[in-house]
Formats: structure tokens, C-alpha cells, sequence
């Protein structure tokens, strides 16, 4: 029969597997070797079966088993007390007796050896040593050998004192265990398991647990009052909750620990039980206990505190103290607590909410019953008796068989009950009352203290701090939403609610209700007053506080309205009703209000205040403006506010809420400009500063639209119904280009393309010509190098994808992602190129890079596309053909350690499984060290009764032969079955880079053409890993003894004898291995390679065809549904989100020198030499909290308002002036009779008062506009 797990599939390898969206090929490799090992697993049942149906049918003479069937039936039905024993003298029994307490009382460090010998009896001749409570008769008898039934007294007493002294040594052993605590969590734990089912042989279960629990009892016990009693002085709330803060963890430890052991041992209701009474209520009992000294001291104070007020006698105080002590008991301690004192008991009932938590989730995890989240949020109702329990013990002789009859009844089930809520229950009226005076006392002092410093410092902006320094439950709001400055009165007030909110989670039952009543009615009137103080803010502006308190007021009320939705539903848990009804619907109502403001206001400002110019509007002045050099003041100004409301939105309001008021306030000023500019009928000398103001304005409008769209897809194809505001944007724009190209254009261009020489009309079917919403944006020559080529391409230039991503008001994880892979990583590798110059100084960033990239399993070959250049240039692929697992230092390179690291914990499962085979051989054929490392003694071995038929192992060493060759056949036919899993469960992008270094590397490599790279690597990590002991017990937390290590260089010397990188021959004992293995099944294993290898290399060739798509690199493909998908598996990786933002923070620092380089014509990383690779900035530069006007005015005059590029523009107009054939008619009328050249008395040429009357005649004469029209 083979080894039990032998072929079993790692959990591990489906964990990963459930990690990387597997494809069809990694689906149906996992399922074939499921099968596989159902198949193996149930022929190794009916292999036990049948011999345990052959060892029945020779003992049991008097009944034949016919099947295995009958066999399973029979084991159903059998009770084993009635079993026909077979007779031990009683004399042997005595001396056998005698000798073992002879040999525990005379000799020394014997204990552990006549344990493992009693164990060895048991399991191999039949023996069921009674394991009887203390003090109770004497049976000893077997299910196959039992001793007669005339055991004395005397038998009795000398078996408990065997195994009393046994069970003496176990529990120092598990005493000694617990004041150690150098062994690692793990050994700790299987050394405890062992000698608690050692207990479970010589005692009942009950005896033992009941001992066991006894000694955890008292550590808890002691560590809860050694924590509180550690700190000098008198016990206080602070001691309290200091102590219970570093005693907490060391208890869930211990939980955790204990979970582990009995989880192995006994079934999962008697686990909880145990963790119930040793650690639950004894916490709950010593908290009782603490809290109600902590109540007399309080008291007392309090009273001490009204006689001192009272100027009572000295004399006097005993009587009114007693009669305080009275009414104390009376009233249910009903006593004053101050607002720190809430804080600390807040802090406390935190820490018990985690707790709480920590042992739900332990409990889930370990036992298999449902956690919290599956059943109900009750702690009392989660944990439940779960259907398939692991019972591991000895069968005991007492034990009856279970009647039909008795499976039907239902059983009340032991649940996980901790009871600490209990402990506060003196304290909730108290608390109730206090926690009502305490919100309302430190919010009134918080409001009249802010309202001191706006009467100090009048006209002075509201205090603003961070929001994201304030509590971690801001982060139940997306980034997005998540305010970034507020007032700093209402962070103080919500600061002090959030330390208090504990006491009102911790309501459960009625004995709390009223704390968590008192606690949202406090927060519902401090709600109200902030409310009021908000809207008294927002009133002043802009006569009395300057427009920035408007945005503040608008973002702490969001910031007010988001904790308020947090708490209400974190009651939600135990509330069916919503708590904070009103003051969430007052704080949405009033921040929609607020917003409108805002927008208005902004609106307002605009139309009736900068947009008025009467000196550079005076479009009848025969003069030029400014000598037609510059555009007009109020454009210009419209510039600068719209930057200082870009400025200000960007640093204090949420990013959405930020680029939803910036939108409608583009949106908004652009109509007002584009119908403003629409009525305009220049002079002769003031027409180019149409032109002029139109090409600013355009240009502006540009440099904002990148801040306003928060996605490619919306910059560049934007949708009347999806994005109506920036389509609105873009229609102003292309009105106001409509204008600048009608009503600027040279007279005889616009001849020439509307009439073409000819008396043809304006085209009447205007439906055929096709009018983008963008067209507009490839008119200016500033944004041609951030833009695609024409308004339809799909893909966005690459600086124009780096400045959308950088113009965002707050770090978009899913732009981020999608310019990381766009144009097939150009970013990536910049950033890789340039990481060389740091010096090895920062190698996170490659690592950071590597980690994103491997997680990308909708992308795989984005990870060997972004490192090809940098791995050619480093000279770095060769190094992938022998990988060593013991780190090089820092003279690694960081990409290669990143592929080793993941290869490693791939086979960390084989690893273990190998180690765990080792050991259970160990075990069961006592090879190598010895377990009690102590030999039976020969005089023990004499007196053990011959009706036992007790066969003594051998106990010398078996270096070589057929068992060993049986060992190291199963050990290298794990790995090599379980290489296919492997491969499968690896990441796409993974098998991807492989496949990509297999081209890349030298074709001298002649044994990778059996296996392949990946394959090769992933057994010569195994074999390296087996070569180092030491490396295979840091990576497993196993312990190898010299044996075990030996066995394992073997094991590593088979494999690579099958890969063929022996340089010698292979040994003897390795050949037949080989053989052995080769004989059960002939070219399995060679089946099995080439399995592997058809894995990496299907998988990466689907990869490859999967991936070709059009021209523009692999990130075209992606919709934003796929880029969001990615973007939530990363973060769901560990420290996915955390890489992400390290990006984005390395590139928002190195902008400047990120768009040199894309901006580059004909990029080209060959061309491009080290010089011109900068160092990486890797921190500092702020965010500026202040708008800073002259910086924005030195920007403007370089990018929009350079005065030699819009003057100097040279129009193409004969490629701009036929994209308006299409144009409306009526516009079209209007827009030509507001040139200057159709005005009477216009100083004309004849050649263009040819063409004037010739369009008048055509257009203007035949239907003459009417005021309706020239307004439409």
C-alpha cells in the first residue's frame, strides 16, 4: 500500500491557482491531477479494506467477511468491549508492571522511552492500555488481545502509578514548554499536540482537558494580573488599558495556539468549550473583577470630591461616606467619569472588539465552522458544531456502537460565548450618562474656541489640517471621494466622536442600549451645531471670509456626512434601523446646495466680473489692441481664475467632487465666451485680436481639459450621453473655432472654399459630412505631441497618457496601470533605465516594478516586454540557467532574486511534502535519530507478556537497500508528478518571461531542450534547496536531522541525475531509483517532463496569440473594464496597492524628465545613450498648499499665452476652412456678415469687392438674417 499523501494535491498550489485567473490549459492540468489522486486515494481504500478484512476473517473464526463491503458494515456495527479476549496471565502482567515502575523510579530520563514503547505495544500488538479515570477499577483489554479479567488491586495500583508518573513528566514538559518561548510558533505547537495525545493514552479525555485547562487557566490568570500589577502605583483606567494592550496579543497567541492543538486532538464543539471556559470567561471574570475596584475607586474620589466642596469636617467625612457608599449600591454606582476616563474605557472595549474578531476569524479558520460574516453577527450564533469532525485518538475498549436511532438526535451545539460585554454592565448607566455631557462639553468648547479666533483674526480663512491625518475609518471612502483639507474645529470634534464610537459598538444587548441611545442622540446635536456653524461660514463669503472658506465648508461637510454614513452603518450590525437618519439627510441636502454655490458663484464671478473688458471688447475701435501683439486682459484673467480654482478645488475638496465643479465651471464660461464671441463684429484692426483671444482661449481650455477627464476613453472619444458636460466642452470649442475660421480668415480663402469659384450654393445635405467632437484639438499646435494623430485613433500619444495621468487630482490607480502598459511599457522602461544611475541605492524600484508587473495576468506579456531591453542590456538572461536559492548579497540582480523568490514559494509545497514524507518514514521504520533517542531496555523487553507477540524493532541505521530505494522513488515521484501543478498555478506573466529568456539565451544549453528553462529552474531550486538543510528549514519551519539531510542530498542527486546535469555517472543506489520508478511506469517520467514542459510553452504561446493585437502595443486591447479588473487583483495581492502608489509618487516626482523623454521623435532605447539618463528623484517636493499667481504667469506665458506663437500662427486654412462646409447655414450667415469686409464703407480692393458682393449675393442678399437668427 502507498504512503498516505504521497500524491495529495497541495493547497498551497490552489491557492495560487485561485490567484491568477487560470486558463483552460491550468484548468484542466489541475482537474487531471485530481482525478489522478482520487483515483490513487480510493484504490488505496480498498487496499486497507481488504486487509483488514483479511486480519477480521483469520482472528474472528466465528464470522467471515465476504467483501470489503461487509468489511465497512462490520466496522459500523462492532462493539469492541464484546469481543472474545484472549487470556494474559496475571503474574506476567504484574512483573511486566513491576519492571516499568522499577525502571521510572530507579532510573533516570526514562519517561520519554517507555512512552513510545507503550505506543509501540498498543499500535502493533492490539493493546488497549485503559486509560480509566483516577481512582477507578482496573481493566485492560484489546479489541484483538485482552488480559483476564481477574486483575487485583494490586494491578490497578501499580498501572496508576505508572502512568501517574508519566502523565508528572508530560505536564512538566508542557509547564517548562510555556516558560521557553524561543521555539518557533510551529514546533511549539506539534511538541504540545504530542504530549497532549500521549496524555489522552494514559487518561480519558475529560481527565486530561480538565488538567490542561486548569494549567492555561492560571497563565491567563497570571498574565492578566501581572500586566495590570507591572505598573507602580495605584490601579487606574490608564494602567488598565496599557496592560491589557500588550496582554490581548499574547492571548490570541495562546488561542491560536490552542485552537491548532485540540483541533488536532479532539473534536471541534469540545474546542470551543475549552477556549469558552479556560480563556473566555476567565478574561471576562478577571475584567469583572478590575472594573468593579475600578468603581470603588471612583467612587469614591467622587465623594471625597463632594465633601471637599462642601467644606465638610474632618470629623463629619466618615458618616457622609458611608452614607455615600450606601447610595452608591443603591442607585447601581451611578458616579461622574471624566472625558479621558471615557477615552480609556473606550480604548478598552476596542481592543476587546478585536479580540472578539481576531478569535471569530481563528475559530473559522482552524475548526472549519462558519465565521461571523457567513452566519450571524452575533458572536453567540457563529461558531457551530461542525458535521465532519477529525477524531485522532486511541479506540478505547468502553465505546459502543452508535444506533441509528441516536444520529436523528439533535444535539444543542456549543457555540463560541464571550462574555466580556458582561463586565461593563455596572458601568452603563454611568457611562450612559457621562458620554451625553462629555460630546456635548468638549463640542461647545471646540466651536466657541473657533469662533474666538474668527472674531480675533477678522477676515482671515478658515483653519484648515489634512483630513489625512486624522482617523484610519476614513479609508471605508474611496480615494476618490475622501476629502483632503477641512476645518480644523470639525476634525477636532470628529477626532474625539471616533475615540468614543467603541462604546457604542459594543451594544448587543438591552443591558448597553442605553450608552449607544445616549451616544447618537450627542452626535446627532453636535451633527446640528456644526451643521449651523458650517452654514454661518458658507453666508460670509464673499463679503466677510475670502471663496476658499467656501470650498472648506463644502469639504468638511462631505467629510461630516461621510464619518456620520461610517458610524451609521457600523451600528447597522446591531440596529435594524438607521441611526443617523436626519443628520445624514441635512448634510446631503446642504452639501448640494454648497456645490451649486460654489459652481454659481464661480459662474457669476465670471460673467459679471472678469469676462467684462470694455477696453479690449471695443471691437468698433479703428486702433489696434496693443498693436495686435497680446490677448485680451479679461481672457487672461479668465485663465488665472480658472488655475486658482483648479489650484484650490485640487488641494482641499474630494477629487470627484473637484472635478465635477471644475467641469461645470469650464463648461459654464466657455458657453459664455463662445455666444459672447459669436456676436462680435470686429474692425479691420481689432479683427486678429479675435484670433488672437480665440487661440488663448482654445489653448486654455486644452491645458484644463486634461485635469476635468478622468479616463482616455472620455478624453478621447466623449459621448453626448455618457460624458454631456465635457461633450458640452468640446462643442463650445469647436463654436469658438467656427468663429475664429469664418469670421478671421483671409477674405479669399473663405471665397475660395465656400464658393469654389462658382455660383454653386452651400451643400444642403449636411448630414454626409462627419463633424468630430475633437476636431478642434488638432487645430492648436500645442497639444499635437500629448494628442494621438487623428480624432479617431484609439490610443492616446504617450505624453499625452503620462500628462492625463499626472493631471488627476488625486492618484488613479486604474490610469496609472493603463500608462504603465502603454505603448507596450515605454514608461516602465524609461523608468528601468534610469533606475541603473541610482547606484543600487533604491533597488525597490525595480522590485516594486517587478511585483506590479507579475500580477498583471490579463497582460502577460507585459512583464517580458518591460524587461527585455534591460535584461539584454544588463547581460542578465544567462544568469537565469543555474539560479541558487542562499542570497548573493547586493551584488544579485534584483530581477533575478524576484524570479527566484517566486519559483521558491511556488515549490515550497513539494519542499514540505518531501520533508513530511521523511519524517513519517523516520517514524514508522525508526530510521535516523531514534524519537526518544533511547534504547528498550532488554530486561523491559523479557517481561512483556508472549500472548502480546511483541516483535522489538531494530534500531541500527539502513544507509542503503530496497527500503531506502522505496523512500527516494516516492520522494522523486512527487516531484516530478507535481511539476505540472506547479507550472499551471505560476503566473501567465511568469511562464511568459521564461518563454521569452528560452529564445533569448545561448543555444549551448543543450539539457534545456528536454525540459525547458522554466522546468529546469523549478527543479534546480528543489535540488538546491535540498543540497542547503538549513535553507529547507527556514523555508519550511521544519527541523532536519542529520539523517533527514543525507536522505535529501540523495533525493537531489536522483533529480538531477533525471535532468542529466550530473557531471559524473550516477551512482549505484541513484540507478535504481531511477529504475524503480521507471519499472512501476515505463517513460512516466519523461511523460511528465514533457507534460511540463507543453505547460509553459502552450501557455506562453496562447499568451503570445492571445496578445497580438493592432498597432500601438499591448494596452490597446484593454477596455476599462480589464484595466479595472487588474487593477483590483493587484490590490488584492500583498502590498499590490502599496507598489502602485510608489509608482505613481517616483513619477509624479521625475515629470518633467518623464515628458523629455516621451516626447522624444522617433523614440528609440538603442539610440539612446547613458548620458542622457538622468537619476531618478526618489522624494521630496510638496504639494504647494498656497496658490501661487506669479508661478502660474511664468507656466502661462510658455504654454499658452506666448505672444510670438499665437501672433506668429501660421493658419492653415486650406485645410481648415473646408471642415466647415458642413456648417449650418443659418450660423454660417451670421458669422459672414460680422466681417469687417461686409460693412458699408468697408476700404476695399476691387478684386475683393468682387468676391464681398459675390457671397452677399449668394448668402447674405437671398435671405436676409433676422435678430432671431443672428442670436440662434
Amino acid at each position: 500500500m502507498e504512503w498516505g499523501g504521497d500524491y495529495s494535491l497541495d493547497s498551497s498550489n490552489l491557492d495560487c491557482l485561485l490567484n491568477i485567473l487560470p486558463g483552460e490549459l491550468e484548468f484542466q492540468q489541475i482537474l487531471s491531477d485530481l482525478d489522478e489522486k482520487i483515483k490513487k486515494s480510493s484504490s488505496s481504500i480498498e487496499q486497507c479494506l481488504k486487509d483488514l478484512q483479511s486480519e477480521v476473517n483469520e482472528i474472528c473464526t466465528d464470522e467471515i467477511l465476504q467483501s470489503t463491503t461487509d468489511c465497512l458494515q462490520w466496522l459500523n456495527n462492532c462493539n469492541f468491549s464484546s469481543l472474545r479476549s484472549s487470556s494474559t496471565h496475571h503474574g506476567e502482567l504484574m512483573e511486566f508492571l513491576r519492571t516499568l515502575q522499577s525502571l521510572l523510579k530507579n532510573e533516570q530520563n526514562q519517561e520519554e522511552m517507555i512512552l513510545h514503547f507503550l505506543l509501540d505495544l498498543s499500535s502493533q500488538c492490539g493493546v488497549s492500555f485503559p486509560c480509566t479515570p483516577s481512582g477507578t477499577s482496573f481493566e485492560l483489554t484489546s479489541s484483538l488481545h485482552a488480559i483476564e479479567d481477574d486483575s487485583t488491586m494490586d494491578v490497578k495500583s501499580l498501572w496508576d502509578d505508572v502512568r501517574l508518573h508519566l502523565r508528572r513528566f508530560l505536564v512538566n514538559r508542557l509547564q517548562s514548554q510555556e516558560e521557553t518561548n524561543t521555539n518557533a510558533l510551529q514546533q511549539q505547537m506539534e511538541f504540545k499536540t504530542q504530549c497532549i495525545q500521549q496524555l489522552l493514552f494514559l487518561y480519558p479525555e475529560s481527565e486530561v482537558l480538565t488538567k490542561y485547562q486548569n494549567m492555561q487557566n492560571k497563565l491567563v490568570s497570571d498574565l492578566l494580573q501581572n500586566c495590570i500589577l507591572s505598573s507602580c502605583g495605584e490601579t487606574n483606567f490608564d494602567k488598565v488599558v496599557h496592560g491589557y494592550q500588550s496582554s490581548i496579543p499574547t492571548l490570541c497567541t495562546m488561542i491560536k495556539e490552542d485552537l491548532y492543538i485540540l483541533s488536532g486532538t479532539i473534536d471541534p464543539s469540545s474546542s470551543l468549550k475549552f477556549i469558552n471556559e479556560t480563556y473566555l470567561d476567565t478574561i471576562t471574570e478577571e475584567m469583572t473583577v478590575l472594573l468593579e475596584r475600578l468603581c470603588e475607586l471612583q467612587f469614591k474620589e467622587n465623594a471625597l470630591h463632594i465633601v471637599k466642596a462642601n467644606k465638610i469636617s474632618k470629623k463629619h467625612r466618615g458618616t457622609v461616606h458611608a452614607v455615600a457608599s450606601q447610595e452608591y449600591h443603591k442607585k447601581g454606582r451611578n458616579f461622574y467619569l471624566t472625558l479621558y476616563q471615557l477615552k480609556c474605557l473606550s480604548q478598552l472595549i476596542k481592543l476587546f472588539l478585536l479580540m472578539e474578531e481576531k478569535i471569530e476569524e481563528l475559530s473559522a479558520e482552524i475548526l472549519l465552522v462558519p465565521s461571523s460574516t457567513e452566519k450571524s453577527k452575533n458572536v453567540q450564533g457563529v461558531l457551530k458544531k461542525a458535521s465532519g469532525e477529525l477524531l485522532i485518538g486511541e479506540t478505547r475498549a468502553n465505546e459502543t456502537s452508535v444506533l441509528p436511532e441516536q444520529l436523528l438526535q439533535v444535539e444543542e451545539p456549543i457555540l463560541l460565548n464571550f462574555g466580556w460585554r458582561n463586565a461593563f454592565k455596572d458601568l452603563s448607566s454611568s457611562v450612559a450618562h457621562c458620554i451625553t455631557i462629555a460630546i456635548e462639553d468638549f463640542s461647545t468648547k471646540i466651536l466657541q474656541h473657533e469662533q474666538k479666533e474668527e472674531f480675533s483674526a477678522a477676515g482671515c480663512a478658515m483653519s484648515l489640517v489634512n483630513s489625512q491625518q486624522m482617523r484610519e475609518s476614513c479609508r471605508a471612502v474611496q480615494q476618490e471621494e475622501q476629502p483632503k483639507r477641512i476645518a480644523k474645529f470639525c476634525s477636532d470634534i470628529m477626532e474625539e466622536l471616533d475615540t468614543l464610537l467603541p462604546l457604542a459598538l459594543a451594544c448587543r444587548d438591552d443591558s448597553l442600549q442605553e450608552i449607544r441611545a445616549n451616544f447618537v442622540e450627542a452626535c446627532s446635536k453636535v451633527a446640528t451645531a456644526v451643521l449651523a456653524r458650517l452654514e454661518e461660514k458658507s453666508k460670509d463669503v464673499p463679503s466677510k471670509a475670502p471663496l476658499q472658506d467656501l470650498y472648506a465648508a463644502l469639504s468638511t461637510a462631505i467629510y461630516v456626512f461621510q464619518h456620520f454614513t461610517m458610524y451609521s452603518n457600523l451600528m447597522r450590525e446591531t440596529s435594524k434601523k438607521p441611526l443617523f437618519l436626519l443628520p445624514v439627510q441635512q448634510y446631503q441636502e446642504f452639501i448640494n446646495v454648497l456645490q451649486f454655490q460654489v459652481t454659481n458663484y464661480c459662474i457669476r464671478v465670471c460673467a459679471t466680473s472678469i469676462l467684462q473688458d470694455a477696453e479690449s471688447h471695443h471691437w468698433d475701435d479703428c486702433k489696434a489692441f496693443y498693436e495686435g501683439e497680446r490677448c485680451s486682459f479679461s481672457v487672461q484673467m479668465w485663465h488665472y481664475f480658472c488655475c486658482a480654482l483648479h489650484h484650490d478645488l485640487w488641494t482641499i475638496l474630494p477629487p470627484k467632487t473637484a472635478q465635477e465643479i471644475l467641469t461645470d465651471v469650464l463648461e459654464q464660461s466657455l458657453a459664455i465666451l463662445s455666444s459672447r464671441y459669436c456676436q462680435a463684429c470686429p474692425s479691420y484692426k481689432r479683427t486678429p485680436q479675435i484670433r488672437i483671444d480665440i487661440a488663448a482661449i482654445l489653448m486654455s481650455t486644452e491645458d484644463i481639459l486634461w485635469s476635468v477627464c478622468s479616463s482616455v476613453q472620455e478624453f478621447l472619444n466623449p459621448h453626448e450621453d455618457r460624458d454631456l458636460k465635457i461633450y458640452k466642452i468640446h462643442s463650445h470649442c469647436n463654436s469658438l473655432l467656427s468663429v475664429l475660421a469664418i469670421l478671421t480668415s483671409p477674405l479669399k480663402n473663405l471665397y475660395e472654399t465656400f464658393l469654389n469659384n462658382s455660383d454653386e450654393h452651400l451643400p444642403q445635405d449636411f448630414s454626409e459630412v462627419f463633424y468630430h467632437p475633437l476636431h478642434w484639438l488638432f487645430c492648436i499646435p500645442s497639444s499635437c505631441s500629448s494628442l494621438p494623430k487623428t480624432p479617431s485613433a484609439r490610443e492616446m500619444a504617450a505624453p499625452g497618457q503620462l500628462k492625463l495621468l499626472l493631471s488627476q487630482p488625486y492618484c488613479n490607480l486604474n490610469l496609472l496601470l493603463e500608462t504603465l502598459l502603454h505603448h507596450d511599457c515605454l514608461l516602465v522602461k524609461i523608468l528601468l533605465r534610469s533606475s541603473k544611475q541610482i547606484n543600487n541605492k533604491q533597488p525597490a524600484l525595480i522590485e516594486t516594478i517587478f511585483t506590479v508587473l507579475s500580477y498583471c495576468t490579463l497582460s502577460p506579456k507585459s512583464l517580458g516586454i518591460a524587461f527585455e531591453t534591460y535584461m539584454e542590456k544588463e547581460q542578465l538572461w544567462n544568469c537565469l540557467y543555474n539560479m541558487t536559492v542562499s542570497s548573493c548579497g547586493e551584488s544579485e540582480p534584483e530581477v533575478i532574486r524576484c524570479l527566484k523568490l517566486t519559483l521558491i514559494n511556488s515549490v515550497k509545497g513539494i519542499v514540505k511534502q518531501i520533508i513530511s514524507l521523511m519524517h513519517s518514514w523516520e517514524a514508522t521504520e525508526n530510521y535516523g535519530t531514534y524519537q526518544h533517542k533511547q534504547i528498550v531496555p532488554e530486561s523491559l523487553l523479557k517481561t512483556v507478556p508472549k500472548e502480546w507477540n511483541y516483535t522489538p524493532r531494530e534500531m541500527k541505521r539502513k544507509e542503503s537497500g530496497k527500503c531506502f530505494t522505496r523512500l527516494a522513488a516516492q520522494a522523486v515521484s512527487i516531484v516530478i508528478s507535481k511539476l505540472p501543478t506547479v507550472i499551471a498555478c505560476l503566473p501567465p506573466p511568469i511562464k511568459y518571461f521564461f518563454f521569452l529568456a528560452e529564445r533569448k539565451m545561448s543555444r549551448n544549453f543543450a539539457e534545456l531542450k528536454k525540459a525547458g528553462l522554466l522546468v529546469w529552474n523549478l527543479i534546480v531550486i528543489i535540488c538546491r534547496i535540498f543540497e542547503d538543510g538549513n535553507t529547507a528549514e527556514l523555508l519550511t519551519g521544519a527541523t532536519l536531522d542529520r539523517w533527514s539531510k543525507e536522505k535529501l542530498s540523495l533525493v537531489r542527486v536522483c533529480l538531477e541525475s533525471i535532468m542529466g546535469k550530473q557531471k559524473s555517472g550516477p551512482k549505484q543506489v541513484t540507478q535504481k531509483v531511477i529504475q524503480s520508478i521507471e519499472q512501476q511506469r515505463p517513460n512516466w517520467i519523461e511523460s511528465q517532463l514533457l507534460k511540463a514542459r507543453k505547460l509553459s510553452t502552450d501557455c506562453a504561446s496562447v499568451t503570445v496569440e492571445g496578445a497580438t493585437l493592432e498597432e500601438g502595443g499591448i494596452a490597446v486591447g484593454f477596455t476599462e473594464q480589464k484595466i479595472n479588473m487588474m487593477v483590483l487583483d493587484i490590490c488584492h495581492k500583498p502590498g499590490g496597492s502599496e507598489y502602485l502608489r510608489q509608482i505613481y509618487h517616483i513619477i509624479w516626482l521625475n515629470e518633467e524628465y518623464l515628458k523629455e523623454q516621451l516626447s522624444c521623435e522617433n523614440f528609440s532605447e538603442d539610440d539612446v545613450t547613458s548620458s542622457q539618463c538622468q537619476p531618478l528623484t526618489l522624494m521630496g517636493r510638496e504639494e504647494q498648499p498656497v496658490f501661487n499667481p506669479f508661478q502660474v504667469y511664468r507656466q502661462s506665458c510658455v504654454k499658452v499665452f506666448d505672444q510670438s506663437t499665437i501672433t506668429e500662427w501660421n493658419w492653415d486654412w486650406s485645410n481648415l476652412l473646408p471642415s466647415y462646409l458642413g456648417l449650418n447655414q443659418m450660423t454660417f450667415r451670421v458669422l459672414l456678415a460680422h466681417r469687417w469686409e461686409m460693412k458699408e464703407g468697408a476700404d476695399l480692393e476691387d478684386e475683393e469687392k468682387v468676391m464681398v458682393e459675390h457671397l452677399k449675393n449668394v448668402y447674405l442678399t437671398q435671405s436676409t438674417p433676422t435678430s432671431e437668427d443672428k442670436e440662434e
